[in-house]
């Protein structure tokens, strides 16, 4: 661990002595685990490889929809849209961009490998009509369409092929490819040099088809996970921004000469999942059956749950608990739902017997430890809850790295996620988690496999219905069938809080991207 230590400290100097006035240099508790902008639907993996990377839909400061490789869009009938492309834009190794690389992504995210799926399911076909038009076409009517396409990158067909990197790297299996470390996107930066845990830089893209906001030149990234190394590099100015700040050196980073802390709400929501699939659990003490088929032990675990408690003692107050697998500021939340059952660990140890577990059981839990805001903390809180009520936990904390890898193997019985609809509209949310999981990508974030055919059906209504009250009405009845089924255990939304030094201006947006073109650095 010493040794670790002294090479950050080295590699942090080392960057130090190297910035310039317009280098920005950016820690984060955890890495980008890859490149390939289809490899992971996580967003710090999104947000890096999307200042290398667009779509044909962007993203302005307000979160609204903004032209980026397609111009104009139109509906030229309930299920097929029209997409005017850019013109003269090219990719960093200068090959032009043409409507072929975009029907070699769009079919690219659908492969195996690709957990970009969810974002592609219901499309149909996706068709060239020239070089700088294509049309998408659904399998149902789909409103929301260029919400939903916003985060699905578009790549070079001919450097994709050229580098045996047309299929996407898959985490699950561990295997890589030249997209795990190299990249060639239309965005404003350009990827220098990729260290996988150790550094990532980036350049300015000086032949951008758009304009570029802020001053920043080259940007380096560095995961710093012990969060007490990443408040010191940012105090000694090592680091220029870095998140997320651990809530109880909020005070501190706010009182000190060089930096400052930007705190704001989050639209994701932190909550846990079981495995309601299998016959047997793969990490419990029962055998020859599944206690999370069951209601009562899905109810009691929720019940057992002291969220106030994790709220007050963990988080520190910056969290916001909730009832629901979206938060407010996803279209389709309403706060009248929002009412979470009581913690009561006396109904959770009846609830326990009534299921046949009048001494509770053992199950193992997974849990990132460098992923969310005090993530390993919040699994420890829930493991003392639930300990209280005759079950015993065994905690596994690891890195993202290889954190997501298992769970998204479905190698788990019960695991905690954060969720932050990328489209945000609920309907995200109720078609990647909620929906009963296909292999098309219906439920692909789904991983415990909960499944209501009411939900089903609801979600696939909610798709195509453009009546907002009657859409509003069909999201509120899906949620309450959920919540009805206890399908999963939401804690709460947690709050951004970005390390800033005050020679450094930024965007913070509540989905937790953080856009290099809009970053300057006074001079």
């Amino acid at each position: 661990m010493q040794f670790k230590t002294h090479l950050l400290v080295a590699a942090l100097c080392a960057a130090a002595a190297g910035a310039q006035a317009q280098t920005v240099r950016i820690a984060n508790q955890g890495d980008s685990l890859s490149m390939d902008p289809h490899s992971l639907n996580e967003s710090l993996q999104l947000s890096v490889t999307g200042n290398v990377y667009e779509g044909l839909i962007g993203r302005n400061k307000d979160l609204t929809v903004a032209p980026a490789l397609a111009t104009s869009w139109r509906q030229t009938s309930p299920t097929v849209w029209r997409f005017e492309l850019r013109k003269g834009v090219r990719f960093h190794d200068g090959t032009p961009f043409t409507a072929d690389d975009v029907l070699y992504s769009f079919a690219r995210t659908q492969v195996e490998g690709s957990d970009m799926k969810s974002y592609t399911n219901d499309v149909k076909e996706v068709r060239k009509v020239n070089d700088h038009v294509v049309e998408i076409e659904t399998k149902a009517p789909f409103p929301i369409l260029p919400d939903v396409i916003s985060l699905v990158y578009i790549m070079s067909k001919k450097w994709s092929e050229d580098n045996q990197a047309t299929r996407p790297v898959d985490r699950r299996k561990g295997i890589e490819n030249a997209a795990s470390f190299r990249a060639n996107g239309t965005g404003p930066f350009r990827l220098r040099e990729r260290q996988p845990s150790v550094r990532t830089t980036f350049v300015r893209n000086g032949s951008y088809w758009g304009k570029i906001d802020g001053n920043v030149q080259e940007v380096i990234f560095t995961p710093i996970g012990n969060d007490a190394t990443r408040v010191a590099a940012l105090l000694s100015g090592e680091v220029d921004v870095m998140e997320p700040v651990p809530v109880q050196d909020i005070d501190r980073v706010n009182g000190s000469a060089n930096a400052r802390v930007m705190v704001g709400p989050e639209l994701r929501t932190i909550f846990l999942g079981m495995d309601q699939s299998r016959n047997e659990l793969l990490y419990s003490s029962v055998k020859g059956k599944n206690p999370f088929k069951d209601k009562r032990v899905r109810q009691a675990f929720y019940q057992a749950i002291d969220i106030e408690g994790i709220q007050k003692t963990v988080m520190r107050g910056a969290s916001k608990p909730t009832a629901l697998m979206v938060g407010p500021g996803i279209n389709g939340f309403d706060d009248g739902q929002n009412k979470r059952l009581p913690h009561d660990p006396e109904a959770s140890k009846k609830l326990l017997a009534e299921a046949g577990y009048p001494n509770g059981f053992e199950v193992t839990m997974n849990c990132p430890n460098d992923r969310y805001v005090n993530d390993a903390r919040i699994c420890q809180a829930v493991a003392a809850n639930l300990s209280r009520v005759g079950v015993k936990i065994n905690l596994a904390a690891e890195t993202k790295g290889t954190y997501f890898p298992k769970i998204l193997r479905r190698d788990t019985s019960f695991y905690l996620l954060g969720w932050t609809p990328g489209t945000y509209d609920a309907h995200n949310a109720l078609n990647a988690l909620m929906a009963c999981p296909d292999d098309k990508g219906t439920g692909q974030f789904n991983l415990g496999s909960y499944c209501n055919p009411k939900v089903d059906q609801l979600t696939r209504a909610i798709q195509s219905e453009t009546d907002k009250g009657k859409r509003a009405a069909m999201i509120k009845e899906a949620f309450d069938a959920h919540a009805a089924d206890v399908g999963h255990l939401p804690l709460h939304q947690q709050s951004l809080a970005w390390g800033v030094s005050k020679k450094v201006d930024l965007v913070q947006l509540a989905d937790n991207f953080m856009p290099f073109k809009w970053i300057s650095v006074k001079k």
